[in-house]
């Protein structure tokens, strides 16, 4: 039985967020629920009083830290953590596993725990299952978590497999430490970006006592798009009874679409963190107070609130602050903050409560995405000359960490084409070895025997990568068939960039991309391929071109191209489709729930792509039932139906309840469910 009493006190229609409240040894806690970091038995820069003013109910402290300074005995002489640090309510520890996760060059990792040097007297330790709960034990803590081995989202599937087998051998371990303890234990769930990793974990771990569960392993390389993904269904798997929390996330619109996805706990350092640098969060957008068009700025932060800091401080005044690095500017900015998510957690409590969670989520959430960066009316700051070659209207090119390529970022939406992935590499992992266009362009293919060139659609033209990945393969085949491809494109901007700066774009040293910029056609010299470009909204001049034999779907992004991603489009792409024998081939990135019942709902068959980078899965649909025995075998069937079901995107949130009767309907009864 949990030690928690949770009592799970609303779900949110056509969402899974949910409202709950349990009791912990110092007191109830009412979800959903934001935990400050407090690492170091202290959140910076802040107080005890200031922290209870601004809402915080349950703090996070740190086992890793705590064990090397102040140590164990000095919380067992003070009686714990509550009284030493004269905090009166709730606080979780984590265990230490992410800290020995940042030290990859300081640690060595054993089945016995994790062997580290200390940075405070340069003692080696070995940071075991059964001295982390002993120290978490002396801490004093209502909710401690296990001792777990973090890694990178991105790691492949032997190190995501290895890490979380041990895992589980560390929860078993760390549980009979906790002997007869009266403190609460949470399980943390792992498996990095592999589904069934994270449903073996799932099922291991609840078939202990814990009481409570985490979901770790996020927020440390994937895109948002498989956080999101992975959230969702890591939450899926868990008790409907006991509380789940998901480590180290994250911003407000992180917390926002979690919330949405069923989780009840939340702690990260951001907003302590960034208000050091005067990153201020507020109901006109993220403001970044160190910038000179707030010098002389007289009113207060956020016209919305009613802190301490805004009712007391002008934005001028916040600038100085931080400007000149006083401790005090840190202070006021954090309390805002703070108070903030707070709000922001209560907001979404009550709109649970009231039944309309899944409007208030749409709402939101283009209110949490603003940015004094990207929004005229927050201004707009001046880019040095030296970078100026590096951007075009809204767009600009930006090097990855590693420095080893380079891609194009929308200024405005702050997304990225290939944000992870080399753009040339996943252009062929996804589009071009996944559709085995090798093998279709070759002279012993049924379309040789037809005697009609192979058609191709690049729906979104980008940077030209996918297009250009598909030349480079049309030139490696001997003898191919005739090859007509087509790019459509509503702005050449990352286009031209990219043509400005071609010495970071590698792909692009070839005579047709300046040929297609220049006159917007291309043939080749030696015959057989032609590439034309289509200026304009796809969904309005797709109906004017040959019908393709194979689609590179891959509009920029859901949010600068929503209406490309909308069920009532593709069904009528899906229409105009019928009137050839083809049967289409649609590639593209995305392997969300949404996405895929969009098609369904649409017409198309469709199956799982393979992986790229750390996205796991990618989507592979057909306008007719698939032939190929290998196409066939990865069809959606009755396991992603499963999935789909607890999904927050069974239902399409804008329409009502007859729309989605039929919008269920289509889906479930679509043809390749009844095989």
């Amino acid at each position: 039985m949990s030690r928690l009493n949770f009592l799970l006190e609303a779900e949110a229609p056509h969402s899974n967020a949910r409202a709950a409240t349990f009791t912990t040894l110092h007191g109830k806690v009412q979800t959903p629920i934001f935990m400050p970091v407090g690492t170091q038995a202290t959140v910076r820069a802040q107080t005890v009083d200031s922290l209870k003013a601004m809402g915080s109910r349950v703090l996070l402290a740190n086992t890793y830290h705590l064990l090397l300074r102040p140590g164990a005995e000095v919380f067992r002489k003070m009686g714990g953590i509550h009284k030493f640090m004269n905090w009166d309510f709730p606080v979780l520890t984590d265990s230490g596993g992410f800290q020995i996760f940042s030290l990859p060059n300081s640690r060595k990792m054993t089945e016995e725990g994790a062997l580290f040097r200390s940075y405070v007297d340069g003692k080696m330790i070995l940071l075991s299952p059964e001295l982390s709960i002993d120290m978490q034990r002396a801490i004093g803590s209502d909710i401690m978590m296990v001792l777990d081995q973090c890694i990178p989202s991105t790691a492949d599937y032997a190190k995501a497999k290895d890490a979380m087998e041990i895992t589980h051998r560390w929860a078993k371990r760390s549980l009979d430490a906790r002997g007869d303890s009266s403190q609460s234990m949470f399980g943390i769930v792992q498996g990095a970006c592999f589904p069934d990793l994270r449903k073996e974990s799932a099922k291991a771990l609840t078939q202990m006592s814990f009481d409570g569960f985490a979901i770790g392993g996020l927020a440390v390389g994937e895109t948002k798009e498989e956080r999101n993904d992975f959230c969702e269904l890591s939450a899926s798997l868990l008790p409907k009874h006991l509380p789940r929390y998901l480590m180290g996330v994250g911003t407000p619109i992180d917390l926002l679409e979690a919330v949405h996805r069923g989780v009840d706990m939340f702690d990260c350092t951001i907003p302590t963190e960034l208000a050091q640098h005067g990153v201020a969060y507020t109901s006109a957008g993220k403001l970044q107070l160190h910038r000179t068009i707030y010098k002389f700025e007289e009113s207060k932060l956020d016209e919305n609130c009613e802190c301490p800091c805004c009712q007391n401080y002008s934005r001028s005044y916040l600038h100085h602050l931080i400007k000149t690095s006083e401790i005090l500017g840190w202070h006021l900015i954090a309390m805002h903050n703070l108070n903030f998510y707070h709000r922001l957690m209560a907001e979404m409590r009550a709109r649970i409560f009231e039944g309309n969670f899944a409007s208030y989520y749409s709402q939101k959430k283009e209110e949490l995405t603003r940015s004094d960066n990207v929004d005229p009316s927050l201004h707009k700051k001046r880019t040095p000359k030296a970078q100026r070659k590096r951007i075009l209207g809204d767009y600009e090119i930006r090097e990855n960490k590693e420095g080893k390529y380079w891609s194009v970022r929308q200024r405005s939406s702050g997304e990225t084409m290939h944000s992870v992935n080399n753009p040339s590499q996943e252009a062929k992992s996804l589009y071009i070895v996944q559709s085995k266009l090798s093998e279709k362009l070759s002279v012993d293919s049924s379309l040789s025997k037809n005697s009609r060139p192979f058609v191709i659609w690049d729906v979104g033209l980008g940077a030209a990568t996918n297009s250009m990945a598909a030349i480079q393969c049309y030139e490696e085949v001997d003898s191919p068939v005739p090859m007509n491809m087509i790019s459509f494109e509503c702005d050449l901007d990352p286009f031209r960039l990219a043509m400005r700066n071609i010495g970071c774009f590698p792909h692009l040293f070839h005579k047709a991309p300046r040929s297609i910029l220049d006159k917007g056609n291309w043939t080749s010299p030696f015959g057989g391929l032609t590439w034309n470009l289509v200026l304009g909204d796809f969904a309005e001049t797709f109906r004017e071109e040959q019908t393709p034999d194979l689609i590179f779907y891959d509009p920029f992004s859901f949010k600068t191209d929503s209406k490309l991603w909308e069920p009532e489009f593709l069904k009528e792409l899906f229409t105009f489709f019928q009137n050839d024998s083809k049967n289409t081939m649609l590639v593209t990135y995305s392997a969300s729930t949404a996405v895929r019942s969009s098609l369904l709902y649409a017409g198309f068959w469709v199956g799982r792509g393979k992986g790229t980078g750390p996205k796991s899965e990618t989507t592979v649909a057909y306008t007719k039932r698939p032939q190929n025995p290998d196409e066939f075998s990865q069809l959606l069937g009755a396991e992603w139906l499963g999935r789909r079901e607890r999904s927050h995107a069974r239902y399409r949130i804008e329409w009502n309840e007859e729309e989605n009767k039929i919008w269920e309907e289509s889906i479930l009864s679509h043809s390749q469910f009844q095989i």
